[in-house]
């Protein structure tokens, strides 16, 4: 029980560390506004919700001495798989903090790197109006809070990883993987190549219908081009 739940959690850690990477990187670009910026700290915060919640248990069962061989080696796959999501999570806050720095919102010491392209005055209009446009010209200090409290979490996160690291020693390099390196790309291989083959059996190596058509077509351009050459020549 305790594995499927540790197995669940470390699902939702690993989506919410994904979904944070790809925000992350679109920082300063033609998306990046206000509303990414909470976007970003929303999932940053979930994350290391789901990084505590998901800690606890597999530190628990890593210290159990009781725990048969088979197990073990289950909970330690998945710590680390826990360990990356950490590692990445710090890392891509980390350049969260760089990129907005580097590109702030409101008061801008360089612009930032616009690759979309811009609005006509009726889109400025509608976002002018916009209730949720005009709360956030309330809240022009909220960029600057953010990185603050962003570097907050990088210290809380940093010490979460060697605060786990010293209850529990699993060398990275002694867990081993269940499958061999680079099995989901043989199986997605094996797919291709099994609907190639379905394909190739319903429609057989050559379709009469299609070489039917292939020879008429032929002889079509034949006679035309025979008639064209008669026409020069009379003329």
């Amino acid at each position: 029980m305790a594995r499927e739940e540790c197995k669940a959690l470390l699902d939702a850690l690993n989506k919410a560390t994904a979904c944070y990477h790809h925000l992350v990187l679109t920082i300063g670009g033609s998306a990046d506004s206000q509303n990414l910026r909470e976007e970003l700290q929303k999932t940053r915060q979930k994350a290391q919700e789901l990084a505590v919640a998901t800690g606890a248990p597999l530190t628990t069962a890593l210290r159990d001495k009781g725990m048969g061989a088979e197990e073990r080696a289950e909970f330690e796959r998945l710590w680390v798989a826990f360990s990356g999501c950490l590692d990445l999570l710090e890392a891509d806050m980390r350049r969260a903090l760089a990129l907005g720095t580097a590109f702030p919102l409101h008061a801008p010491r360089r612009p930032l790197v616009r690759t979309g392209v811009a609005g006509g005055a009726a889109g400025v209009a509608a976002r002018a109006l916009s209730v949720r446009n005009l709360r956030h010209e309330a809240e022009r200090n909220f960029d600057a809070d953010d990185l603050r409290e962003l570097e907050r979490e990088i210290l809380q996160v940093g010490k979460m990883i060697h605060d786990l690291e010293m209850k529990v020693n699993v060398p990275r390099w002694t867990v081993q993987a269940r499958q061999a390196a680079g099995a989901e790309l043989l199986f997605s291989a094996g797919a291709s190549s099994a609907g190639f083959v379905s394909v190739e059996e319903r429609t057989g190596p050559c379709d009469p219908s299609k070489a039917l058509a292939a020879t008429v077509f032929s002889a079509v351009l034949l006679a035309a081009v025979a008639l064209a050459v008669c026409v020069a020549k009379l003329s």
